[in-house]
């Protein structure tokens, strides 16, 4: 019975960031996916500022960047517009790259740190016992079943996650969106401003979102004439019509690469963790894909999840990994609310009703305020986690955009652990954890593995208002980072 600390069940890019992380922690992490390689009709295509973030500080921002096209704008209905070229980030716009890009980065990224990646692998069954978790795995050609032990199993394994049901844990929602087809589509008359175009009826919508100056986009469309079942083959023509009639004109359909038609849901797991066993990405949520937050959300699950195991199978307390459920169920819930509500406002109003709408739209995002508070939640560099009463405000929010004297915190943590930032000035102190200084006028911050902050204050403060009272909280040892080596 071979044996590992973790077993991932998906080898997307929720699966593939939680297996390096834990596999650059020094953890022993196997990852098990039915795909034979990369799936290559993935729907997401944008990778939003706070994911880069996110792979920056593992190494994979630049390489990803230079598959793709930035932009920093996302063009609305009734000629509104959301400028993202103010987002408080070292990356303001969003990422347009196919996933299969982000797909091969993580998974070289997860073999790099020593995970081991079985494709070909489809999980049938799990018992779980006080001490870990048995999986059953048969290989997808056939062959005999192999019986995995785990402390640990992660369900990554998408909407229709086979661990979440061997788990018990429910998946209540709704479908809420039917016959909505992708396609990779070059246009001769494509839209030339460049961003991300967004345009509806009411009746149809149509959204492109370009790779570079090729003239290939990807688009999205919905009609609600036409509504067919997901296996339905799709028409050429039908995604020039609908296109043409979303956008006011016809856009030159003159190439078609990839398409296909699938169905939204509304959905979110009743529970991230049962037991040993826990949730992440689409298999703990998924929803409509305006905003383009499933791939993000799912990496940054993963991304809170791996320290927090890391850290448990090295003797912190088990309670420690309670805290992802906390912490990242409401993310999911809220990411459900927006970007339901989007879709709802795209495709719910019609004749006075979307008149309004047109007329309001540009005159809200016409309000720096508004337009700056929207694009930030769009990309993600808003969230903040949760804070106890007595705790510094800063507790909860990123701590990315910190200047420091010398390298980004990005770089910092692409070494794995907690990192201590000093006040401008402070001197240096006895501690195993990475350090910086900070370039302004602000307080030292401890930073979580995640990018997060975990404490703010002085950072000569001792006792129960210090630094290393919260290390502690957190991992069971104020001198251990996360790395456990």
């Amino acid at each position: 019975m071979p044996a590992t600390e973790v077993v991932v069940v998906g080898g997307g890019p929720t699966g593939m960031a939680l297996a390096g992380d834990l596999a650059r922690a020094g953890r022993q992490v196997t990852v098990l996916e039915r795909w034979p390689d990369v799936n290559p009709s993935s729907r997401a295509f944008a990778v939003q500022a706070r994911t880069l973030e996110v792979l920056d500080s593992r190494g994979l921002a630049d390489p990803l960047l230079d598959k793709g096209i930035i932009t920093d704008a996302v063009r609305l209905f009734g000629g509104a517009t959301l400028d993202l070229s103010r987002l408080p980030s070292r990356y303001r716009g969003v990422l347009i790259t196919p996933q299969t890009n982000v797909d091969r980065a993580l998974e070289g990224y997860a073999r790099a740190q020593g995970a081991t990646v079985l494709r070909g692998a489809e999980v049938t069954d799990l018992v779980q016992d006080a001490d870990g978790v048995s999986v059953i795995a048969r290989p997808k050609n056939g062959g005999e079943p192999t019986v995995w032990r785990a402390r640990y199993v992660v369900g990554a394994d998408g909407a229709h996650s086979r661990v979440r049901e061997l788990a018990g844990i429910g998946f209540p929602g709704e479908s809420v969106l039917s016959s909505v087809v992708l396609a990779d589509v070059r246009l001769d008359r494509g839209p030339t401003e460049g961003g991300l175009t967004m345009a509806s009826t009411g009746e149809v919508f149509g959204f492109l979102a370009p790779y570079g100056d090729t003239g290939w986009f990807r688009s999205m469309t919905w009609d609600r004439r036409h509504q067919l079942p997901d296996d339905a083959p799709v028409d050429p023509a039908e995604v020039g019509d609908v296109l043409g009639r979303a956008l006011g004109r016809d856009v030159g359909v003159a190439e078609i690469s990839w398409k296909s038609r699938f169905h939204c849901e509304e959905r979110q797991a009743e529970r991230y963790r049962a037991g040993r066993v826990l949730l992440a990405g689409d298999a703990a949520h998924v929803h409509s894909p305006m905003g383009g937050q499933g791939l993000n959300t799912g990496v940054q699950d993963a991304v809170n999840l791996a320290w927090k195991l890391a850290l448990a199978l090295t003797g912190a307390p088990e309670s420690i990994v309670d805290t992802y459920h906390a912490e990242r169920y409401p993310v999911g819930r809220d990411v459900l609310a927006r970007s339901g509500a989007m879709m709802r406002a795209i495709t719910q109003a019609t004749g006075p009703r979307r008149s309004l709408q047109n007329l309001l739209a540009p005159r809200l995002l016409g309000i720096r305020r508004v337009s700056d508070a929207m694009a930030a939640g769009f990309a993600g560099v808003t969230l903040r986690y949760p804070r106890r009463r007595n705790e510094h405000p800063l507790v909860g929010t990123r701590a990315t955009e910190i200047p420091l004297r010398g390298q980004r915190l990005t770089v910092l943590q692409r070494e794995p652990g907690f990192v201590l930032v000093r006040e401008s000035g402070a001197r240096r102190l006895d501690t195993d954890l990475i350090q910086a200084e900070r370039a302004d006028r602000g307080p030292a911050v401890l930073v979580r593995p995640d990018g997060y902050i975990a404490w703010a204050g002085s950072s000569a403060a001792t006792g129960r208002d210090g630094w290393r009272t919260t290390l502690t909280a957190w991992t069971g040892d104020g001198q251990r980072a996360v790395t456990g080596r």
